[in-house]
């Protein structure tokens, strides 16, 4: 018998975008079990296919309308997308389906839909992800309302998969009043080598545009936002007496944090520092990983961060913000610091006398928590077992 699976919350597949696209798309593709029938729903303004409805990895993508509402469009989204399922639902008769709703954006409206749901002996899931009411970037009633959304969620669905054993721990203190039905299944990732050599021109174009040299360079990659804590990395990186370069890879076009952070450190003075745009081509981006003398990760708020998955599996140093995210996802295979001032610039100089043993164990060491933990095998197997018991 087919277990349908209605996904809401990503903006849709083929993955452009973040974590929630990327997992949709290797959930879709990565399918083992054949009884399973994936319906993804796709902001059609975002859209490759503008079809109402396109066949993509073998599942059903359906687009949806939304108007353009500011801050509230996300939330307006996974509206509109319950209320396709729902339609989609009644027509056909669909008994015993699964909504898998991504994000805890609709709240207000989760209590109507679940009783529409219930009537057709549907399950709601949903994946809390991160603390998204902790965002810097959110004005104090719109952190409000993510808090007030998230406790509609948490008391409305019948199950929550949480990507993080310190959200799923979250879920279970904060909101024990509802007694949440949790499960912890990590985000997954890979440690497949990039396709790119050294002499391929995508490769020679970009390094030689930037004035990077191979092994040579400290990396960022990720959302240019304060959680993410640039101005502790920057800081301690302009504090520290390396004479390999800072590389960021991120979008700041028209970012006021960018403008803020320029006043607050200076970092123009130092011609190490080298913010670079952002990096589409996966392959290029695995490549630069790979190459990078080490990676730093500041990620703050939020669950297993893909990014920081990508690194373990590709980076050979890892220097991680030392908060409970991160150090579950790394445990010994990287090396962790604080926002205390001196820590992250003193570990940087003591980075650049580390022998080449030690950096070997600590990249054998990342990459074995990527096969035995998060490789995507293991992760799609879990959510498999989880959507056909329910």
């Amino acid at each position: 018998m087919t277990k349908n699976v209605f996904i809401i919350g990503a903006k849709g597949i083929p993955a452009n975008y973040g974590g929630f696209e990327s997992f949709v798309e290797q959930l879709t593709a990565r399918k083992e079990n054949q009884d399973i029938h994936y319906y993804v729903a796709c902001r059609r303004d975002l859209s490759e296919n503008k079809d109402d409805t396109f066949e993509y990895n073998d599942a059903t993508c359906f687009n949806v309308d939304v108007p353009d509402v500011g801050p509230a469009k996300a939330i307006l989204y996974d509206v509109n997308a319950f209320k396709w399922t729902m339609n989609y639902i009644k027509k056909n008769n669909i008994q015993d389906a699964i909504v898998y709703v991504l994000a805890c954006r609709m709240g207000p409206f989760i209590k109507h839909f679940k009783k529409q749901l219930q009537q057709y002996n549907g399950t709601l899931f949903v994946n809390p992800d991160g603390h998204e009411w902790l965002r810097a970037k959110w004005s104090a009633p719109v952190r409000k309302y993510w808090k007030y959304s998230e406790r509609l969620m948490v008391k409305h669905a019948d199950l929550l998969i949480c990507d993080s054993q310190n959200i799923e721990k979250y879920i279970q203190n904060d909101y024990k009043q509802y007694s949440p039905k949790t499960t912890y299944i990590a985000y997954g990732s890979d440690i497949i080598k990039s396709t790119l050599m050294d002499n391929d021109q995508v490769v020679t174009d970009w390094y030689t545009k930037h004035a990077v040299k191979l092994n040579n360079y400290y990396l960022i990659v990720g959302r240019f936002v304060p959680e993410n804590n640039y101005e502790t990395m920057i800081r301690e990186f302009m504090d520290s007496d390396t004479d390999k370069d800072l590389v960021i890879i991120s979008n700041v076009e028209k970012n006021k944090f960018y403008a803020d952070l320029q006043v607050k450190t200076n970092f123009e003075s130092d011609s190490r520092i080298k913010f670079v745009g952002t990096v589409y081509n996966a392959e290029l981006l695995k490549y630069i990983r790979e190459n990078a003398f080490a990676y730093f990760h500041g990620h703050e708020v939020g669950g297993t961060n893909p990014s920081l998955l990508e690194a373990l599996g590709s980076t050979k140093l890892n220097l991680l913000l030392d908060v409970g995210f991160n150090r579950e996802v790394g445990k010994d295979g990287a090396i962790y610091w604080t926002k205390k001032h001196g820590n992250l610039a003193k570990i940087i100089n003591d980075m650049d006398n580390l022998s080449e043993e030690k950096i070997s164990d600590l990249d054998k060491a990342s990459s074995k928590r990527i096969i035995d933990q998060f490789d995507w095998t293991i992760i799609i197997r879990k959510y498999e077992d989880v959507l056909v018991t329910k």
